[in-house]
């Protein structure tokens, strides 16, 4: 690394931080309350959880206002939130009385109106003589919830033949998504219905929901309970498609991650406030999944006292609840946990034809040779040590690449059209990137140019740096630097640090006028709005892997190239170098 690069670099503000500004409630539309359909292809959704309610609904002891409230919430928020299922675990009354169901059961009527999915299963509480499996028989709670009151439920599948047992089907993030509603205790005959039922459906994650299986062990870690202990053995440790457990029953909350026998995690959580101010009031769980942050967030709140206009001493310290155990994220790799029983269907590899939109200058299947597969005589020419690899962007329209291990770089030949190309109408460079784990070698090119900016007749900033660099600064972070026809100096694009061990699509596109740069599809901020027209060139090569200071290579790539892409003209995004697929799964 030269001394003028690094003054450079820090002239230029390499190691300056941004900090963006928000004001509550102006930057999105996620907290507008309105009626609408959640949307089912949307990756990030809510499944919302309501545990034991059998205090509110206590003979003559009861209130259902705070459930009332919650139910409407939800409805409310069914849009903003992307509430696309709900479910109760159980207990939803204290004595098992008819009247008791019978009122819970009218309050349930608004999302049975609104058509909207939801279960429930049966507590101790639920049903007269709690010592009795799913084979009891008839009960005022069957009467009311069993499988006859879901005839037009959209989410619907099928239930035992007792009737207490039922499962449900929902669309989320794309893809369906399996909720086990299981009675509190259940039989043989339940333990083979509910096999047959993930059998039936080998390919579905599975959300098993239950009154009874965790309680709390102590400091928010979740033990089985006997019947818990049961339910893993027979049912859940064996199915690898169930990766999270819900129940009530027992309080306080708390929650673990259980290792099942297919070595996979499975998230257990309990989650019940009956012990709490006013029975809990109706308090629920929401469940945010969030497909491409592949993680969980949970949040904790009481719709009834947040809808309240003023509140009671006890009520302040309601109306959501913050600690550990109420509030926090599971992370979850959702496409790597569900690869053993749904594995991801990659497309196939692209023709060469689909990749050559119009304005190609060159393009590299880097790992399958140095050819130019556009035809215009862009070939390159390898130096040093380099290794093919079937590492690839899932995306990528070939399946190779090539690794760089800090030595060998290639460079187009010297016929290569390309060498001389000034890019007047703009340009667009693209490829696809995975960097080591523990990347230690900042500064390594990707694209550069071999002559330096004093070659084209530019005096400006450091005239030793290489007429355009597109490289790989500390943590991941892209920069590209270059000498625009217009302009004496250098015009600068920085990207962020970006995670190692990830394949990115990498994007740098000039319009004519300005330049963007985009990772995986997206625009990145720190791109300049000084007009920077075309690349100044001194007809030299330029070098893939590698980064040239005053015509010296100096700093060969730490990591993986897939497929390379020139062209002389800005392309749309959707025209970067990723399939049809890639768009629609939202990965853009």
């Amino acid at each position: 690394m030269t001394a003028s690069r690094r003054s450079f670099l820090l002239g230029t503000g390499a190691t300056a931080a941004a900090a963006a500004l928000v004001t509550p409630g102006s930057a999105s539309a996620d907290n507008v309350v309105g009626y609408g359909r959640p949307d089912p292809e949307a990756r990030r959704f809510t499944l919302a959880v309501i545990p034991d309610t059998q205090y509110m609904f206590d003979l003559d002891r009861g209130d259902s206002a705070p459930l009332k409230a919650t139910l409407q919430y939800l409805i409310d928020h069914q849009k903003s939130e992307n509430i696309v299922f709900v479910s109760h675990l159980g207990d939803l009354v204290e004595n098992a009385r008819k009247s008791e169901i019978d009122d819970i059961s009218e309050r349930f009527e608004v999302l049975d109106r609104r058509r909207i999915g939801y279960s429930v299963l049966a507590g101790n509480h639920d049903v007269p003589d709690s010592r009795l499996d799913d084979q009891r028989g008839r009960t005022p709670y069957l009467d009311r919830f069993g499988p006859q009151r879901f005839r037009t439920s959209p989410t619907f599948r099928g239930a035992s033949t007792d009737g207490y047992n039922s499962f449900h089907v929902f669309r989320a993030g794309g893809k369906e998504w399996l909720v086990l509603a299981l009675d509190w205790r259940m039989s043989a005959k339940g333990f083979e219905w509910a096999r047959s039922v993930l059998s039936q459906h080998a390919k579905l994650p599975v959300i098993l929901t239950t009154h009874e299986l965790v309680h709390d062990g102590g400091d928010g870690a979740a033990v089985m309970s006997d019947y818990g202990r049961r339910l893993w053995d027979e049912l859940i440790k064996d199915n690898d498609q169930i990766f999270l457990t819900l129940n009530g029953h027992f309080w306080p909350p708390a929650r673990a991650t259980l290792r099942n026998t297919a070595g996979n995690d499975v998230h257990v959580h309990i989650t019940n406030y009956q012990d709490r101010y006013y029975g809990g009031g109706a308090m629920i769980r929401l469940y945010h999944f969030d497909l491409d942050r592949r993680v969980v967030d949970v949040r904790t709140l009481s719709p009834w006292l947040l809808g309240k206009r003023s509140l009671n001493p006890l009520e302040r310290g309601e109306t959501e609840l913050t600690g550990p155990a109420d509030r926090f994220s599971v992370p979850i790799d959702f496409e790597q946990r569900f690869a053993r029983f749904d594995p991801p269907v990659l497309p196939p590899a692209q023709p060469v034809k689909d990749v050559l939109v119009r304005g190609t200058v060159a393009y590299w299947r880097l790992g399958e040779g140095l050819k130019d597969l556009s035809g215009n005589g862009n070939d390159l020419r390898q130096t040093g040590q380099l290794t093919a690899s079937d590492e690839h962007h899932r995306f990528a329209p070939s399946h190779r690449s090539l690794y760089f291990g800090k030595t060998g770089y290639l460079s187009t030949v010297d016929s290569a059209p390309v060498n001389r190309e000034t890019f007047e109408r703009g340009y667009t460079i693209e490829l696809f990137l995975k960097l080591p784990a523990g990347f230690d070698h900042p500064w390594c090119g990707l694209f550069t140019k071999l002559a330096p900016g004093s070659a084209a007749g530019k005096t400006g900033d450091d005239p030793g740096e290489p007429i355009a660099t597109l490289n790989v600064a500390g943590g991941g972070q892209l920069q590209w630097a270059v000498f625009p026809r217009n302009l004496p100096g250098i015009s600068t694009n920085w990207g962020h640090e970006m995670s190692y061990e990830t394949w990115w699509h990498v994007a740098v596109v000039n319009d004519g006028v300005r330049t963007t740069m985009y990772v995986d599809g997206s625009p990145l901020l720190r791109n300049p709005s000084t007009p920077a027209r075309g690349i100044s060139t001194a007809g030299d090569l330029w070098l893939v892997g590698a980064y040239a200071y005053d015509k010296v290579v100096e700093k060969s790539l730490h990591g993986w190239i897939g497929d390379m892409r020139i062209a002389n003209r800005p392309l749309d995004r959707s025209e970067f170098m990723r399939s049809k697929a890639a768009r629609t799964s939202g990965t853009d």
